[in-house]
């Protein structure tokens, strides 16, 4: 795996590049997550694919963000991203947040040969808010050490039925950085919570009927610690109905540990929906 970073205009975007002789499939993580989050799938994948994976601005080791961040601005870095790097038919994999935004690439780019949406690009509700926002907190709070704001990040997965491993540790260093004495995450609530608003300007009709390249929908239906799933199936409706060649898997994973676990049954289901594009 090769790491580099790709300069689109004024912006950086940071990359982990998995060398295989198929694809390339772009691997788009979620709202607060980085490249990291994409790893068990590029694991898995590589060597028979190209695997590549990003940091979105505002995380990693990327750019900030614009003033007024989207969901949609993110798409627009990945339809730069994929003309910079000369991609014709890219796969594009997408969790969560990266689920919407690779949906938005699809119905713009007739060229995505396919799309693999894990758990998102769904119809958003109060109940994201819900179960999302608790958590953001920690983005603008300063830490002594590294090693606090660990502590408070195994606290609050936890909470979420997530068991802590050392790719969780790998994750949790990598995301935050030292600033004038103190440790913060590298990323901005403020422009976190902006990308989450425009979930809700997401409208699955507009944006999925669009989409001309076969999909793959995972749905994590598990409940997350005390809390239900993210989205309920019923959520998907609008998804399911406006895409035009889309097949669908339920996994009993609950969203988080959808990417944090090294899922078999996922994984099988992915390469399957693979051979057959």
């Amino acid at each position: 795996m090769e790491m580099y970073v790709k300069e689109l205009g004024n912006h950086r975007i940071q990359i982990a590049d998995y060398p295989g002789t198929k694809g390339p499939i772009i691997a788009i993580h979620g709202l607060t997550g980085n490249h990291k989050q994409m790893h068990y799938f590029a694991e898995m994948l590589k060597g028979e694919y190209r695997v590549i994976s990003i940091d979105l601005r505002g995380r990693g080791n990327s750019s900030e963000t614009d003033e007024h961040t989207s969901l949609f601005k993110h798409a627009e870095d990945i339809i730069a991203l994929i003309q910079e790097l000369d991609i014709e038919n890219p796969i594009l994999m997408g969790y969560s947040m990266g689920a919407f935004i690779s949906s938005v690439v699809a119905s713009e780019l007739t060229s995505v040969q396919a799309l693999i949406l894990l758990d998102g690009a769904a119809t958003s509700s109060q109940q994201q808010r819900d179960i999302v926002q608790p958590s953001l907190g920690r983005l603008s709070k300063e830490y002594e050490s590294q090693e606090s704001y660990i502590a408070e990040i195994k606290q609050i997965y936890s909470r979420l039925g997530i068991k802590w491993t050392d790719h969780l540790q790998s994750v949790a260093e990598y995301e935050v950085h030292e600033v004038d004495g103190h440790w913060e995450n590298k990323s901005s609530e403020d422009g976190i919570l902006a990308d989450f608003n425009s979930f809700y300007s997401f409208v699955p009709k507009e944006v999925c009927r669009q989409i001309s390249c076969k999909t793959l929908l995972v749905y994590a239906s598990g409940k997350i610690g005390d809390f239900p799933p993210l989205f309920y199936e019923e959520a998907y409706e609008d998804t399911k109905k406006y895409t035009p060649d889309i097949e669908t898997i339920v996994s009993t994973c609950n969203h988080y540990t959808m990417v944090f676990e090294n899922r078999a049954e996922i994984n099988k289901e992915i390469k399957s929906f693979l051979k057959r594009i």
